[in-house]
């Protein structure tokens, strides 16, 4: 089992960046004894200026991710993020993300929060359901 986790990040080393007018995300698959970057997505800088039309490319980008790190994120992301099923995480600015991804596996080895348990749950239940189609076999 494998969780996608990211990072609002200019310099893909550090979390700095509010989740809305975010330039950069370092998105990474991570387990309870490793992490790899997946990628690396980038926005045209935006005004934080409350236009809810911007989040919307992001939140996309999101898709499938337990997680987002950011500096700060407002409350209309926070309800369209939780939406999609991802959890916001507000940490301090310039938080490092190589200590955010130990310290995510270290409470996924140890006590998964709620929120990670639910995404673990539904990650499970996807793989159980694309395993029993394909023990079903095809027919045409």
């Amino acid at each position: 089992m494998e969780a996608r986790v990211a990072f609002t990040t200019t310099d893909r080393k550090h979390v700095d960046q509010h989740f809305g007018s975010a330039t950069g995300f370092a998105i990474y698959v991570v387990t309870p004894e490793s992490a790899r970057l997946e990628g690396i997505a980038e926005f045209a800088p935006a005004a934080m200026d409350g236009e809810e039309g911007k989040l919307a490319a992001r939140i996309e980008l999101l898709a499938g991710c337990a997680a987002v790190y950011c500096q700060a994120v407002g409350a209309s992301a926070v309800q369209q993020l939780l939406a999609a099923g991802v959890q916001p995480m507000r940490v301090e600015s310039g938080s490092a993300i190589d200590g955010l991804l130990r310290e995510f596996q270290a409470d996924w080895r140890t006590a998964p929060p709620p929120w990670l348990q639910k995404y673990l749950r539904r990650g499970n239940a996807s793989d159980a359901r694309f395993d029993a189609f394909a023990e079903e076999g095809w027919d045409e």
